[in-house]
């Protein structure tokens, strides 16, 4: 008679998470994972076919706690301000997961770019007065944006750097600005 799986998929998943959020992916290892839950490795394999399979299940984990939790969050009732205040925030509330997610050489990385700009371009396009954008537009805004936002966000979790809300919604709605009055698009490629 086999034996009745114990530990399942999500706990699993809950435990990645754990350990990726307080220790990085630095420590994403199947052992890690399974002293988070005092197990052996074996219900991981179970589950996952190896490490890079249970490394997206729990990248979707992240990118559904941040489209359905964290970029949503109305601030201002701008919506790129909004999102660029909460990645801001994403980044000082949960240093660890977001310095794993988007800083490491082994975390999320490009396909977390990948995400992070394809909720803005939605978002953008959801708005009535940038719906008419040329794509090259919208991707600029995108670049510009983004580059202050993780700028922002890079020094304030490290400690650098303290501005108020204010602060930050002034800077970015001045980046947008700045951004939408230019002649030629940003190209970062």
């Amino acid at each position: 008679m086999a034996r009745k799986k114990t530990i399942t998929r999500d706990q699993i998943l809950d435990a990645a998470y754990a350990v990726v959020s307080t220790e990085g992916f630095s420590r994403f290892t199947a052992r890690n994972i399974a002293a988070k839950m005092n197990c052996s490795t074996q219900p991981i394999y179970l589950e996952f076919q190896n490490m890079e399979d249970l490394k997206q299940a729990l990248l979707k984990k992240v990118y559904d706690y941040l489209a359905e939790d964290i970029f949503p969050v109305e601030r201002t009732g701008d919506k790129i301000v909004d999102i660029a205040l909460n990645y801001i925030k994403f980044a000082t509330k949960e240093r660890r997961l977001y310095r794993a997610m988007y800083l490491e050489e082994y975390g999320g990385g490009q396909e977390m770019q990948e995400f992070s700009y394809h909720y803005f371009k939605d978002l953008v396009r959801s708005e009535e007065k940038f719906q008419k954008l040329p794509e090259d537009e919208v991707e600029s805004l995108h670049t510009g944006t983004w580059i202050v936002a993780t700028g922002i966000a890079a020094l304030m979790s490290s400690g650098i750097i303290s501005p108020s809300d204010d602060q930050i919604v002034r800077l970015i709605k001045e980046t947008i600005d700045g951004i939408l009055d230019r002649k030629e698009p940003i190209d970062m490629s």
